[in-house]
């Protein structure tokens, strides 16, 4: 008997990504279900480019405005989730449609996750608190010294990494690497189709960032972070207020950054986002590349020969 099929619809931000999952949604019967780490938080609408509540009534979402933003949330948690929306999804006879850019959680659904030690909140806040006192370049080097490997492998400003491998060779003195050497392949009850939506023209991809960037700032979205920082309860240590275009707006809410600096700066992280992305599904054996530039029904008729 053949496994039910579960699309996965990948790319870089800004590739149109969610209007062709909702072009198939309109061909299909079909359950969408996000996959992105930035639109699980409530009260991050604009900065996300969350699709407004009107498409969310006539396209629901699975695994979006699931959490408050002073919450975590995992790769394990997203496999848990997913797998359960996944399977609801099947059991409707509904094709799910799985889309977003944060290509860590597709991978963990596909290939199955690292059996690695739970965090520890009293080492966290530790680390957290050595971090705020000497900085992460500094923290960088610690780890470069207690495990090489993630050491060669993470940039001395990527905060949220450098934590979790610090974390887990205190905890074990073992490498991250090699927990992630170890994982186990997994069997899936579906098949799954990967398709890559990569834009063809580099520069043009970089003309949408922008765009995209400059017209949040015309939806709201200073006033967005403004209310997000007047809660009080949160702060740039949480991974809801890393996401790119928050960091750099709060801080020009500080006032470390003049306006112009927080614009150009948050649209020179997405581009580094963007590229990251696409190294990370250029890297995914057996894709469908589909150009993201293409018009929108070409894209479509692709799409749907692949399904």
């Amino acid at each position: 008997m053949a496994k039910p099929k579960v699309l996965f619809i990948m790319g870089p931000t800004a590739s149109g990504k969610t209007d062709l999952a909702l072009q198939l949604a309109d061909q299909h019967e079909s359950a969408i279900i996000s996959v992105d780490s930035a639109l699980i938080y409530r009260g991050m609408d604009i900065g996300t480019a969350k699709p407004d509540a009107a498409t969310l009534a006539r396209y629901p979402h699975a695994l979006v405005d699931i959490l408050d933003p002073t919450q975590a949330y995992s790769a394990a948690d997203f496999v848990a989730d997913a797998s359960r929306e996944i399977d609801q999804a099947v059991a409707q006879n509904r094709l799910p449609i799985l889309v977003g850019g944060t290509i860590l959680y597709f991978k963990a659904l596909a290939d199955g996750l690292a059996k690695l030690p739970e965090a520890d909140p009293q080492l966290r806040s530790e680390l957290e608190a050595e971090a705020a006192q000497l900085g992460w370049p500094a923290m960088h080097a610690k780890l470069a010294e207690l495990d090489p490997l993630s050491g060669a492998r993470l940039k001395p400003k990527d905060s949220q990494r450098i934590q979790r491998a610090l974390e887990v060779v205190l905890l074990t003195g073992r490498s991250i690497e090699t927990f992630w050497q170890e994982q186990a392949e997994k069997v899936l009850p579906w098949d799954i189709v990967p398709l890559a939506l990569m834009p063809g023209d580099r520069a043009e991809l970089h003309r949408r960032i922008a765009l995209r960037y400059d017209l949040m700032l015309e939806q709201g979205f200073q006033s967005e972070v403004e209310a997000l920082r007047a809660r009080g309860d949160l702060s740039l240590n949480l991974p809801s207020m890393r996401c790119v275009g928050y960091r750099q707006m709060w801080q020009y809410l500080d006032g470390e950054l003049s306006a112009q600096e927080a614009r150009e700066k948050a649209i020179v992280a997405t581009r580094q986002l963007a590229k990251r992305q696409m190294t990370w599904i250029r890297g995914w054996q057996g894709a469908v590349h589909l150009d993201s530039l293409r018009n929108s029904e070409q894209l479509l008729a692709q799409t749907l020969r692949q399904i």
